[in-house]
């Protein structure tokens, strides 16, 4: 059966040669540390599960939620921007309930992109801006995040003629995978750049309470003019280690938070209402296990840069996300790189290339896998690599 044309444009999935070695090497019984996916490895906090199983014992919480999600749950979301951030949100008409924010940003092209229409998509990033744009019709316009300007992108180089048949800029920060940072004057830019040429920006949040050494990522929408241009998407995934209760939320502007809510309408039958209460617990209770989560993945990050510089590198502590961005070896492609390592070593990174060509040259490294085991994966990789040239 030919599959329709949305689905064959899609790029081919890079991973999948890698997913074969690894599948080879435990064949043969190799004990692979997976270092490659970003997924948290601590227990959602106690307080938070038994909210789930409480609520799940309550039969109203059995049937169909609304798509937009509960009130309770937009308000406590409200709240907790203006106590983070000093945001102000109406939760009835700024807040939307989203299965995850992975499902808003593929979602969001559907409500503005036509066929031929551009999207800004920044290069290397999170895949699902780019394949939201092209299976609403659209074109990503690719903006290269390079390193001299900090992994920002250079709006100043984007031709006026491409800016005016955007409709979305989608910009992450703290960036995965780069673990950049976007300040306030920055911010202030974009929402020059969005007024300017009339498009929507899309800012994806997802690790702003991922920080350290004191820093703290600001919000998009603390910037003045930026919620008459934009939305903001977050979710619970990766402060409260929830990243398998599909739960999140897009705030900003009350006419892109309506076109969303009304899309989703039509496509799904929202969170289910005990998660829900479960996620108010988590933005209304007790922040303990975020700060904890904080300093546990500061030490790991510490772990990592210490042991590869040790090996070669010369890398900064990133003061963001849970990852390290670090560049290949001469002599490799991310790919190859990778592939070696987990062949030699039975580690496993993410190639760069995998989150774009501008990501070529460049690893990932997750740091969700507790110390003992990053520490033997370190060892492993400098066994394997022996001395390391750029």
């Amino acid at each position: 059966m030919q599959q329709a044309s949305r689905l064959r444009q899609l790029p081919p999935y890079l991973f999948a040669r890698i997913e074969k070695k690894i599948e080879e090497m435990k064949e043969r019984g190799v004990d692979i540390i997976s270092l490659g996916i970003g997924d948290p490895d601590r227990p959602t906090p106690q307080h938070v599960i038994e909210k789930l199983a409480e609520q799940a014992q309550n039969p109203e919480n059995h049937r169909y939620p609304t798509s937009v999600g509960m009130l309770e749950y937009r308000k406590a979301v409200a709240e907790w921007y203006e106590r983070r951030f000093g945001v102000s949100l109406d939760p009835k008409s700024e807040v939307v309930t989203l299965i995850g924010s992975k499902e808003g940003i593929g979602h969001i092209s559907f409500c503005y992109v036509d066929p031929g229409d551009i999207n800004l998509v920044p290069d290397p990033a999170y895949p699902v801006y780019g394949i939201g744009t092209l299976l609403a019709g659209g074109e990503p316009y690719l903006m290269p995040l390079r390193e001299e300007n900090g992994f920002l992108p250079d709006l100043e180089s984007i031709p006026s003629e491409v800016a005016r048949k955007a409709k979305l800029m989608f910009l992450n920060y703290p960036n995965n995978p780069t673990g950049a940072l976007a300040d306030e004057e920055f911010f202030r830019q974009v929402v020059e750049f969005a007024k300017n040429y009339d498009l929507i920006v899309c800012h994806d949040a997802a690790y702003s309470e991922i920080t350290f050494d004191g820093y703290q990522a600001p919000s998009f929408l603390q910037v003045e003019g930026a919620k008459e241009v934009g939305i903001e998407f977050n979710s619970l995934s990766k402060p409260f280690n929830m990243t398998g209760w599909r739960i999140g939320w897009a705030v900003g502007n009350s006419e892109v938070i309506e076109a969303l809510g009304r899309l989703k309408s039509n496509l799904d039958s929202g969170a289910f209402q005990a998660i829900q209460y479960a996620a108010i617990e988590a933005l209304r209770g007790p922040q303990d296990a975020v700060r904890q989560m904080q300093e546990i993945y500061r030490e790991r990050r510490d772990l990592v840069v210490e042991g590869l510089n040790s090996m070669g590198w010369n890398l900064k502590k990133p003061k963001a996300t849970f990852y390290v961005w670090a560049p290949v070896p001469k002599g490799y492609t991310s790919s190859e790189f990778a592939e070696m390592l987990i062949e030699k070593a039975g580690v496993i990174v993410t190639p760069g290339i995998g989150y774009g060509q501008s990501g070529e040259g460049y690893f990932r490294i997750a740091l969700c896998l507790e110390k003992d085991r990053i520490q033997e994966a370190l060892e492993r990789m400098k066994k394997a690599l022996g001395k390391v040239e750029f």
